[in-house]
């Protein structure tokens, strides 16, 4: 099946008990074992719990991994995938990554004895540089948060399996709808599945898939149970169902970041635009070759001396709001929200500037999205 059909028809689509195409919410939390010490295929839905297989099912064929795991959110399925691994052992991460990332690193990993070195993945002489004898790993978005910054998966992934290491793709900002890093070499991928796959701003979730037997047997369906940061059957159902429109509803938001981006290279209130689409933006070539669009998520900056604080409370369709990926467009100051967590000289160092702003670009009607940062920035003259 070609992916959008994928999408609907994918995973396990048919319920095999009533035929019903909408896969039944199975709220319990146990269920009869019918053979003392047997092994049934559902026994407590921490374990294993049929909606939530389904969705896992369906992740797994969308990334081209073998399996899939659904956890109570992305940061808690980004925390399963590094407890893979034992104290110790030394992590390569890119060095723009979401806030919530850094916060887990360095709170929370680092206190049970994990190592990282922080890289631009845009440098793969950096990359490989910074491995080390007890180096287990590389992390990494691409595009970045907030930065859009783009990393060569393939060559990455090179290097890594050169040095007998896995790579980790964070896979958020693109979907598998245009981008697959398992195919480039990835060993694992995650997403905050709260973002673009579920694009209703209506669930929390997290999901990762492997293509790894051992990881994903031994391992990761090991943690998930062990660590239970598992997603419940009702929000297994609505990210599903999410999932379902998520082709349809990329086309859409990628149509209206287009013309987004048009409308802000030609608005003289902004100094500088992030995006893998634009020709002459550092990366673009091998976005061209690793994706299948640019995506929808734009960030900026005001032209020196703009308010940035005041340009964001002054628009009126668009919602100043954590998260990305809805329907409706979401806009935030990084600096303030989703990387308010990392200290701002490390901020400052890896180009999050006080004043860059990220938009994520909703499936409205494009010209009232237009309408709306235009009437906003015109109050800052």
């Amino acid at each position: 099946m070609k992916f959008n059909t994928q999408l609907i028809h994918g995973g396990n689509s048919e319920d095999p008990t009533t035929g019903a195409v909408s896969t039944p919410i199975y709220r319990s939390s146990t269920f009869h074992q019918h053979v003392l010490g047997g092994e049934p295929k559902w026994e407590y839905s921490r374990t294993g719990n049929p909606t939530r297989a389904s969705l896992e099912k369906l992740i797994a064929e969308l990334e081209h991994g073998t399996a899939g795991f659904a956890f109570a959110s992305g940061s808690a399925a980004i925390h399963a995938t590094f407890s893979l691994f034992s104290q110790g052992d030394h992590f390569v991460v890119g060095s723009d990554v979401y806030g919530g990332t850094f916060r887990l690193i360095n709170k929370v990993l680092k206190r049970f004895g994990l190592e990282f070195t922080v890289v631009d993945m845009q440098d793969l002489e950096a990359v490989e540089n910074a491995i080390q004898d007890n180096t287990v790993a590389v992390y990494f978005e691409t595009p970045t948060n907030p930065l859009l910054q783009i990393a060569d998966i393939k060559a990455i992934a090179d290097i890594a399996k050169k040095h007998g290491i896995k790579t980790i793709v964070d896979n958020t900002f693109a979907t598998p709808y245009n981008q697959q890093p398992l195919t480039l070499g990835a060993d694992i991928v995650v997403h905050s599945a709260t973002k673009y796959l579920g694009g209703h701003s209506d669930v929390i979730a997290g999901l990762a898939v492997t293509n790894d037997d051992e990881i994903a047997a031994e391992q990761l369906a090991f943690l998930q149970n062990s660590i239970g940061s598992t997603l419940g059957p009702d929000d297994s159902w609505l990210l599903q169902r999410g999932m379902k429109t998520l082709g349809a509803r990329m086309r859409v938001h990628q149509e209206n970041a287009n013309e987004v981006i048009n409308f802000l290279q030609n608005d003289d209130h902004i100094g500088k635009i992030y995006y893998p689409g634009l020709k002459d933006f550092p990366g673009h070539e091998v976005a061209a070759k690793q994706m299948r669009n640019f995506g929808a998520m734009i960030s900026f900056e005001l032209k020196d001396g703009l308010d940035a604080k005041k340009f964001v409370e002054s628009l009126q369709l668009i919602d100043l709001a954590e998260s990305l990926g809805g329907i409706e467009s979401l806009i935030e100051v990084p600096a303030v929200m989703t990387h308010g967590s990392i200290p701002r000289e490390i901020r400052l160092e890896n180009g999050i500037k006080d004043e860059l702003i990220r938009l994520s670009v909703g499936i409205e009607d494009p010209e009232d999205i237009i309408t709306d940062l235009q009437q906003a920035l015109k109050k800052l003259d």
